[in-house]
């Protein structure tokens, strides 16, 4: 399991997907959403939206439930 970058939090499917969709698709270091929203000055729940979107979207780095 992968590790936030920035504050160590064990990182879920998501925040590694949003971290390789934002920030750069090879990434082999991550952000949690926080870290991430605090990166881009935005809210979490911003971030959390995108991840949203993007699933409807039908992007193939999100799995699908």
């Amino acid at each position: 399991m992968s590790a936030c970058r920035q504050c160590g939090k064990p990182l879920t499917p998501d925040e590694v997907a949003i971290t390789r969709k934002l920030i750069h698709r090879g990434a082999s270091e991550f952000l949690c959403i926080d870290c991430l929203a605090r990166y881009f000055e935005v809210r979490p729940e911003d971030i959390e939206e995108r991840i949203r979107h993007f699933k409807e979207m039908g992007c193939t780095l999100f799995k699908q439930p």
